[in-house]
């Protein structure tokens, strides 16, 4: 089925490309869409890197530009030729998506049938995703299965770590967390020192870790079944100046905000308020890095994630990571100077010159200031110079439950090579890292 679909999206694609160069306006229509493209990320970047009337002109840019696409369609009589083109060109994306899906096996490593646990210990935290351990009734739930279930008083400040050590010292085989990331990394960070295995519930917000393992996000208790019913894998565990993390590590415009104090109340009005002088380099400095030894030139911002995602866009929060045992972290640098840059960014993607993609051993990012803002799994730190992220390779041993969604393998970016490759039954070569210094 798999290669059916990719000869489809082959086929799809070849559609697209003789349409364009028989069809009357053909050519114009993609000219056009590609200038709207331009231009509404040039508005985009007037909008994030500047306050006032520029900010205002910025937003009305990025806002005419699709707008007068569609109305040069419509008044040419264009808009039939855009409307089948777009058909073509989705149907060539989604018959590609669906094959890669279809070619690719679990994410999450090879499992190993799994011990009942005699002493389980889970720690919750009741307000995490918005009270997802009420409206699920995962302290109940657990309890029935025999777990301890140490509830987290949202009054008052809980170290999770310290909880997990007292746990295992009285005797706990299994530790676990229904809470956010960054609660998941200090509790797993306790599992992997005692060599115990660790379960993730899934009952933050975003469940990014969870997600990656082939978790149900939709029903945080079904993540319980494990303690009846599990396997075991082994993944990697990512390691910041010594302190845990399961997904990424943010140096830059991010962490800047993060740290804040009025961004958890207000976000987005936050991030929007600061941009401009992040962006512009006005407060903050850039980061000076070096990659596996070799320097890397400054960037407004750089993001380490515990193995690879599929392309770029999972650093944002767009995309997955196909394994987390590959014992090498993933390196996303973001250098934005102007108009031009954004443009360039928005048009070429991972092939513009102001993204650095990589994979790394080791990241040390360094600075002559007393202290770098760093965001760990969305948590708020500052740490002295040098800041050091690195991976424990197969360090962390996840129980998960044996009856768990297939379909959740992380799809990498849809390429002519990559289907040609599947159309013709070869072998896929997995996509090399670019590091500009």
């Amino acid at each position: 089925m798999a290669r059916l679909l990719a000869r489809c999206a082959l086929l799809a694609a070849i559609g697209t490309l003789v349409l364009l160069a028989i069809t009357e306006g053909g050519l114009l229509v993609v000219g056009a869409e590609l200038l709207g493209v331009i231009v509404c990320a040039v508005g985009v970047w007037w909008f994030l890197a500047h306050r006032g009337t520029a900010r205002l002109a910025g937003a009305l840019v990025a806002v005419a530009a699709p707008v007068g696409v569609v109305l040069l369609y419509i008044q040419d009589g264009l808009w039939r030729t855009a409307l089948v083109l777009g058909v073509c060109w989705g149907a060539a994306l989604a018959c590609g998506r669906a094959a890669l899906r279809r070619s690719l096996p679990r994410s999450s490593g090879r499992a190993a049938p799994a011990h009942r646990p005699r002493r389980p210990v889970l720690i919750m935290n009741p307000k995490s995703g918005g009270g997802k351990v009420g409206r699920f009734t995962l302290v109940e739930r657990a309890e029935e299965l025999g777990a301890q279930v140490i509830l987290l008083d949202p009054a008052v400040h809980s170290d999770a770590a310290e909880l997990a050590r007292q746990a295992v010292a009285e005797g706990a085989d299994l530790l676990g967390v229904a809470g956010g990331d960054g609660t998941q990394a200090l509790v797993a960070a306790v599992a992997a020192e005692h060599d115990l295995p660790f379960l993730v519930v899934c009952a933050g917000t975003r469940n990014h870790f969870a997600m990656d393992l082939g978790l149900d996000r939709s029903d945080p208790s079904r993540c319980l079944d494990a303690l009846t019913g599990g396997e075991e894998i082994r993944v990697d565990l990512g390691d910041v100046s010594g302190r845990a993390f399961v997904n990424t590590v943010s140096f830059g415009v991010y962490a800047d905000i993060v740290q804040r104090p009025e961004y958890r109340d207000a976000k987005a009005g936050t991030a929007l308020d600061l941009m401009p002088g992040l962006l512009a380099r006005e407060e903050t400095r850039r980061i000076e890095a070096r990659i596996d030894g070799t320097p890397l030139a400054p960037q407004q911002a750089l993001l380490i994630s515990n193995n690879p995602y599929a392309s770029p866009d999972g650093l944002t929060g767009g995309d997955r990571r196909p394994r987390l045992d590959t014992g090498e972290l993933g390196v996303l640098g973001i250098r934005v100077e102007d108009a031009a840059h954004a443009a360039d960014l928005a048009v070429r993607g991972s092939q513009s010159t102001g993204l650095t993609v990589t994979t790394a051993h080791q990241v040390e990012v360094t600075s002559d200031a007393p202290e770098i803002s760093v965001a760990v799994d969305g948590e708020s730190l500052r740490l002295p110079p040098p800041v050091t992220c690195s991976l424990r390779a197969a360090a962390l041993r996840i129980l998960l439950p044996r009856d768990r969604p297939t379909d959740t393998a992380p799809v990498p970016p849809v390429t002519v090579r990559r289907l040609i490759d599947l159309a013709l039954n070869r072998t896929t070569r997995a996509p090399r890292g670019r590091h500009r210094a």
